[in-house]
């Protein structure tokens, strides 16, 4: 409720202890404990009095009815967890359909003959499909494209003679500034 701590608790006592000193202490702590008794006596006779007026008016038999109504129950939403549930548990390729056996037999492309990548012609010749493609298979192929494209670039760069670095300039000092003279000391 107040949310004291152990050491908040021992500071209040110790300064309770030199204010109100040893021999009042222990009658203060009695008759807070007793105000606190009736404190929650009160409480409680006041919880009791609001529940008895409110079965009297009929209001927990309203919040019983509201809360049936908005219940997840009532409102068919366990209908729909049910339903993600199974989406989530649904194999689709359980119940697929079988292949038939002209598709069940892999199709072999002809050898491509071997290409110099250093010739754009040849790079694009080598990326071109030879028949249409899947999705999936497409992807492949251009991300395999892609790589020889950087491979092709990373080779280039590294025919090419690499130019000769200039020299940085020479770094400029900062003049110092002048020493300020050291006062005399009259002896």
């Amino acid at each position: 409720m107040f949310d004291i701590g152990m050491s908040e608790l021992l500071v209040i006592g110790t300064i309770a202890l030199i204010v109100i000193g040893p021999k009042d202490l222990p009658e203060l702590f009695r008759s807070l404990g007793r105000m606190m008794a009736k404190v929650r006596a009160m409480s409680r006779d006041f919880s009791r009095a609001m529940e008895a007026a409110a079965d009297e008016s009929g209001m927990k038999d309203v919040a019983k009815d509201l809360r049936s109504v908005t219940s997840a129950k009532s409102m068919g939403l366990d209908a729909v967890k049910d339903a993600a549930s199974k989406f989530e548990k649904w194999d689709p390729l359980k119940n697929a359909a079988k292949p038939t056996v002209a598709a069940a037999k892999p199709t072999v492309a002809a050898p491509r003959p071997a290409v110099d990548l250093a010739k754009p012609a040849a790079a694009a010749e080598m990326t071109a499909p030879a028949k249409p493609r899947g999705p999936a298979t497409q992807a492949i192929a251009d991300a395999q494209a892609a790589r020889r494209a950087v491979a092709h670039e990373a080779a280039e760069m590294l025919r090419k003679p690499a130019a000769p670095a200039a020299e940085p300039p020479p770094l400029a000092k900062k003049p110092r500034a002048a020493r300020k003279p050291k006062p005399k000391a009259d002896a």
